[in-house]
């Protein structure tokens, strides 16, 4: 490319990022985002295998992450625009200002600010393209203005967030804030403590950021094939919740990442519902279905006896439910994986047959229960105790819903040795566990894994996450 278009190029991209902020920042003055628009489409539409490998590379920073490469894209599409002949700018310009403001009034996430500010976006990028910037100072301070819009329309965007939030969670307490029994093991500085808190707990879902829901104006519907059809109030879900303690993880928690948390959960249980709603013979899948119509579902058979206990859940850890964590109600079912127990912010809950196609399938996942697996996780391993080799190895474990019934670890792939449990708060939740080793100078490798009360022992086979779920052993490597 000669100097010329590359300048061009230069003109342009600083061009495309002054509308960008100024689209990005008409649309926050109203609480909406023109990136966050984009980001959920892409999130929908893109091959599987690019998401996984973004969720990978990015770890609990996912979102930001997402945001981020969708700015920097729509930048780079600026830039190209300057390489079409004139008579062909013009229309292009204008398809990109209609395709995000179609993207904004979506139903995954249907937003007129959004749809405004890609409209305003599209309209400034024409005119920066009509008549650019001269010279390098034009040039940075279209790309300035650009960068202190967005900066402007992301602190208001969070501040909308933060003042959310706190109304949130001035509704009052859902469940209580008894503390949970010591489980023996005292405190060990590095590992987990038995209840994550809600603010470390992770954080997965298709959207960039949760949506906003009146709490006065919502309601949960039970529809479907059922006898009674009912509308619940979260004060109706709040008066038949119970609480209970369990771990939640993520599909994509690969051995010794952080995508899992233990909680303390308020909700209503599902076969409560049932015997209000009165399920026909022909339901055979519970639909959950969320306030931006995403759907996952879950077989009947589990569900409807309670042998598997699954929740409508509406509190966490004594609080109501963040937003970020599904705010008014989400559906949760120990033992299944996070991705497939049922959507946040939930609008809805469809008693179906088999012909309904969940949104992770129609993406290559597999449209079987996906189980969690024994994993254990090594949280601590140091030899900070003062005594010359001797090694404190601690971690957590889970196997829901049936328990943790054992945990293992080896050194250097050598004969593998339990270790001391602390005690069961309940059977889905996580266990601790700890044990002291001696350990010869040199460099050493520690492995651990999870014995279920079902008898399952965790695999230590390196699998992926996607498509059946992850496997494999946590490893961590010391020098003494």
């Amino acid at each position: 490319m000669s100097v010329n278009g590359k300048r061009r190029l230069m003109r342009a991209a600083a061009v495309g990022l002054g509308a960008l902020g100024a689209g990005e920042l008409l649309a926050a003055t109203r609480g909406g985002s023109v990136i966050d628009g984009i980001g959920r489409l892409l999130a929908d539409i893109v091959p599987v295998q690019v998401v996984e490998t973004m969720v990978a590379r990015s770890g609990r920073y996912d979102k930001e992450a997402t945001r981020g490469s969708v700015a920097v894209n729509i930048v780079a599409a600026s830039a190209g625009l300057a390489l079409l002949p004139e008579r062909l700018r013009t229309p292009a310009v204008a398809a990109l200002g209609a395709g995000a403001g179609a993207v904004a009034l979506r139903s995954a996430n249907r937003s007129v600010p959004g749809a405004l500010g890609g409209v305003a976006a599209a309209a400034v990028l024409r005119a920066g393209l009509r008549r650019p910037p001269t010279g390098i100072g034009g040039e940075l301070l279209w790309a300035a203005g650009g960068v202190g819009m967005l900066a402007a329309a992301e602190t208001l965007i969070r501040r909308e967030d933060q003042r959310y939030a706190e109304r949130v969670r001035r509704i009052g307490p859902m469940g209580s804030h008894t503390p949970m029994a010591e489980d023996g093991l005292g405190t060990e500085p590095g590992l987990s403590p038995l209840i994550t808190k809600t603010g470390r707990f992770y954080v997965a879902d298709v959207n960039s950021r949760p949506p906003r829901i009146d709490p006065k104006q919502w309601r949960l519907t039970i529809s479907g094939k059922v006898a009674h059809p009912l509308r619940l109030s979260l004060a109706d879900l709040a008066e038949q919740a119970v609480e209970f303690d369990a771990v939640m993880v993520c599909v994509h928690n690969t051995p010794g990442q952080h995508r899992a948390g233990n909680a303390r959960w308020f909700g209503v249980p599902l076969t409560t519902l049932f015997d209000h709603a009165m399920p026909e013979a022909g339901a055979t899948r519970l639909v959950t279905r969320a306030v931006d119509g995403y759907t996952i579902s879950l077989p009947m058979e589990l569900l409807r006896t309670g042998e598997l206990p699954g929740y409508l859940v509406i509190g966490m850890n004594g609080e109501p439910l963040p937003p970020e964590h599904g705010f008014p109600a989400r559906v949760f079912v120990p033992g299944i994986y996070g991705q497939y127990t049922g959507a946040k912010w939930i609008s809805e809950l469809e008693l179906a047959d088999d012909s309904h196609v969940d949104y992770w399938w129609k993406r290559g996942w597999t449209n079987q229960t996906l189980w969690v697996t024994p994993q254990s996780r090594i949280d601590v391993a140091s030899s900070g105790n003062g005594s010359p080799g001797k090694t404190t190895v601690a971690g957590v474990a889970w196997a829901p819903p049936q328990g943790v019934s054992g945990v293992e670890i080896r050194v250097d792939e050598t004969d593998w040795l339990p270790v001391e449990l602390g005690a069961e708060s309940a059977p889905a939740a996580w266990r601790r566990w700890r044990t002291v080793v001696d350990l010869p100078p040199g460099t050493h490798t520690i492995q651990s894994r999870a014995i279920g009360r079902s008898g399952e022992v965790q695999d230590g086979t390196d699998r992926p996450s996607f498509p059946s779920g992850p496997s494999g052993f946590h490893t961590v490597t010391i020098i003494i």
